[in-house]
């Protein structure tokens, strides 16, 4: 039976167990980027050995791949006509290769000399960028058909959005545990790889089996590649969003990627780093349903702009924090960053649908694949620009791999890096969320014309 059988009418709340099985699909997808984000530059350099400017490369590369790849799974899952539905199959097919390819990413590399070392790693992370693309852009995709009103998009996405920050939580507190209950050093992080590898693949299977497509959006494209890009390149409304994303996904992956530098170096307090982390997604897990209530009453954009604000302040004060400042001083910090931190990654994922219905008023095709996997590629190339610049700032301020201590031009790059570095990109972001086009009122006018479009192809 195919999934979209089992599809509720569009006015019905889905179901809970609906709303937790898809998140878990997220959840997956960013215990890696987690893993990614806060481990993998440091374990490059600290553990593998390169240099930050060749360890941030490692990262670059990946990404630039998704840079094709991403779109071209769009594309194909729009145009896929097979019995278990146009995005739903990607989820068996690539669940195993996406946890293996995880577990080779922290495993040592089989040769020692430098561009050897370079050369394993680069080749892991494209492989595993590979299979996250053939899940993640047909998951993204499936979005809009499952929710397809303005707040039970948002209600969704906040389910999503907890999933995320439990998968960021539980990567922040144990993977370093794992590593240590493994032995430490390339052999504990090898361990905790494969252990978390499984973690990675198996949840997919759950997401298969909760979700559904709905017949009325299973149309595959009548129109070419190039004309769908040429269309997707004239929607303005879909490029703001997208600016808008990509700023703010800098912000969290560079914040992300310097943090345990900035524990270990700056504050010299690398214990404290998985406790401020869990305080800042508990943070965020406890301030997201008040988000949902107050987006209930007004745009999405506004919403996005007060958490932009809000994080932005607390970078402020945590730019002033000192090795010898008090520990509950800082993890307080980090607990109300978390606060603003919720808007960034919930807001962008629920203004995609809206971005997708208006995309299919005004060309007439409904191309979630092509949307969600550009979408999915300025996700993942915006963060791995970040933080390939931020490793090659710390490398020219001086950083040493390995050092006990940095000398002053390292550390205030840290400091820097932390803090300043991501808040302008998140003013970036609120400027852009500051004209944002498509309101709520709008949106209840594309669903409008959809409707007797569709009421006149019926007729």
């Amino acid at each position: 039976m195919r999934g979209s059988d089992r599809a509720p009418s569009t006015a019905a709340p889905l179901p809970t167990y609906v709303r937790c099985g898809y998140a878990l699909g997220d959840h997956t997808i960013n215990v890696q980027l987690a893993s990614v984000s806060l481990f993998f530059l440091f374990f490059l350099t600290e553990v593998a050995g390169l240099p930050p400017s060749r360890a941030g490369l490692v990262l670059l590369l990946g990404r630039a791949v998704d840079a094709f790849t991403d779109p071209m799974m769009g594309r194909i899952s729009d145009a896929t006509n097979w019995r278990l539905g146009r995005r739903r199959p990607y989820f068996l097919l690539g669940a195993l290769p996406f946890g293996i390819t995880f577990a080779l990413l922290w495993s040592e590399a089989p040769l020692q000399d430098e561009d050897s070392v370079f050369a394993f790693y680069a080749a892991a992370f494209i492989a595993n960028t590979l299979c996250s693309t053939v899940l993640a852009v047909p998951y993204a995709a499936l979005l809009p058909e499952i929710a397809v009103s303005y707040d039970e998009r948002t209600s969704l996405n906040t389910f999503r959005s907890i999933a995320v920050m439990a998968a960021i939580l539980l990567t922040a507190v144990g993977m370093p545990q794992l590593v240590q209950a493994f032995g430490g050093g390339a052999s504990g992080y090898a361990a905790a790889g494969s252990t978390l590898a499984f973690w990675l693949a198996l949840p997919w299977f759950v997401v298969f089996l909760v979700t559904w497509e709905r017949p009325s959006a299973e149309r595959p494209p009548s129109v070419g590649m190039r004309r769908n890009f040429r269309a997707l390149r004239s929607h303005s409304t879909y490029w703001a969003l997208a600016g808008l994303f990509l700023a703010g996904r800098i912000a969290v992956d560079v914040s992300g990627a310097i943090l345990l530098f900035y524990f270990t170096y700056w504050l010299g307090r690398s214990d404290d780093f998985p406790t401020a982390v869990a305080l800042m997604l508990i943070a965020v897990m406890a301030s997201l349903p008040v988000w949902l209530r107050l987006a209930r009453g007004t745009d999405k954009r506004n919403i996005f702009i007060a958490g932009a604000l809000w994080w932005s302040l607390c970078l402020i004060a945590l730019y002033f924090v000192q090795a010898s400042s008090p520990r509950w001083l800082v993890f307080l910090l980090f607990a109300l960053v978390g606060i603003g931190y919720a808007v960034a990654d919930l807001i962008p994922w629920a203004m995609l649908g809206d971005v997708i219905d208006e995309g299919e008023l005004e060309s007439g095709q409904r191309n979630e694949g092509i949307y969600a996997g550009v979408f999915t590629f300025v996700r993942k190339l915006g963060g791995a620009l970040g933080v390939a610049a931020a490793g090659f700032a710390l490398e020219a301020a001086g950083f040493e791999r390995g050092g006990a201590t940095q000398d002053e031009s390292a550390l205030a790059a840290i400091r820097t890096l932390t803090t300043f570095g991501p808040m302008i990109f998140l003013l970036v972001a609120g400027a852009v969320a500051w004209r944002y086009p498509l309101t709520r009122r709008r949106h209840e006018e594309i669903l409008t014309a959809l409707a007797r479009r569709t009421e006149g192809e019926v007729a």
